[in-house]
């Protein structure tokens, strides 16, 4: 019979010592292999008994918390889904729905000015804009052209930037007039400047200073409405949406300095309008987990019906309702088409 290799005879011993076998004496291996037997037959052995019953138990120790801690984060997860599965993905509870002319060009002045993210342009037939969306930070501008039904309509939006300088400045090259640079002095505190773009929306561009967002973050993108009787709007919301007043600031008369409002996930301002910011009725995009029963609530805090609720070709369920200040809500769920 041929001479089996070393590395031939240490593998048959091996096989043989894992199942308690010793090699037939015609296949005994070689001399020089006693070395690495005398290792393989140590290794064997271990684990010892007391290892593997420890080991035994803190695995099944690590299981069971493991399994509590899934079964912990599948809650939570499941309690996330359903605060927003109502809401299209890309989009908050609040958007501002700006309707202007030419949309196209709008949207290459919020590309070039906040560094806007064009994510979706739906054509209408004779080449205008039917619906778009522009990304900006961690928000979206919805833009359309607009109908007789939905004429344009220039909005206020404050948002939250990393550098208020450099993007007051761009939007200056992009045709913007100001209404002050940023400044520190700002009633917020914030670092805080102000323009008109060439279609006629305000834009308040500002960076937090003195105090820092929660862990939730801050919107970048936040409708601001200047309004006659601001203190009405916010019972309004209250009634129609269940909204919340986180921040208010109000004179000895009841005069609505500021006031941030919280609709699910996402937060608008209000304010009495003042100066050079009079009231601008606009078109809001609000998602919320009921379309029919938020509009019926609307309805009976004092709204009046654009369009009862129907599902949309889109995958929503939408409806819409106009307000006593003469803006426009935009009332949708997600119906997850």
């Amino acid at each position: 019979m041929a001479k089996r290799s070393l590395a031939m005879q240490l593998d048959e011993a091996v096989q043989a010592m894992l199942v308690s076998l010793r090699p037939r004496p015609e296949e005994a291996p070689d001399r020089e292999l006693a070395p690495l037997l005398s290792v393989a037959q140590v290794l064997r052995d271990l684990p010892r008994e007391e290892f593997r019953t420890a080991l035994k138990s803190e695995l099944q120790r690590r299981a069971s918390m493991s399994e509590g801690t899934a079964a912990s984060a599948s809650r939570a997860g499941e309690a996330e889904a359903k605060a927003v599965h109502y809401q299209r993905p890309g989009l908050t509870a609040i958007t501002p729905y700006i309707i202007v002319r030419p949309a196209a060009q709008f949207m290459e002045f919020l590309k070039s000015s906040f560094n806007g993210i064009e994510r979706l342009r739906m054509p209408a037939p004779d080449g205008s804009i039917m619906h778009a969306e522009v990304e900006i930070g961690n928000g979206a501008i919805e833009v359309s052209d607009g109908n007789e039904q939905y004429p344009t309509a220039p909005t206020a939006v404050h948002l939250y930037v990393d550098d208020p300088d450099a993007t007051y400045a761009r939007t200056l090259q992009a045709g913007a007039t100001s209404f002050f640079a940023p400044t520190d002095d700002h009633p917020s505190g914030d670092r805080w400047g102000a323009v008109k773009d060439p279609f006629g929306n305000h834009w308040y561009i500002a960076k937090p200073r003195g105090w820092t967002p929660g862990p939730e973050g801050i919107r970048s993108v936040q409708p601001y409405l200047h309004l006659r009787e601001a203190h009405k709007m916010m019972p309004f919301m209250e009634a129609a949406f269940g909204a919340e007043t986180i921040g208010l600031h109000k004179s000895p008369e009841g005069i609505v300095h500021h006031a941030t409002i919280r609709i699910g996930n996402a937060t608008l301002e209000i304010d009495e309008a003042h100066g050079e910011f009079q009231p601008m009725p606009c078109h809001l995009h609000v998602y919320v987990p009921d379309t029919d029963a938020a509009y019926a609530r609307a309805m009976e805090a004092g709204a009046t019906s654009i369009e009862a609720p129907r599902n949309a070709p889109y995958g929503d369920r939408s409806a819409g309702v106009k307000d006593q200040w003469g803006n426009s809500w935009f009332i949708a769920t997600y119906l997850g088409q």
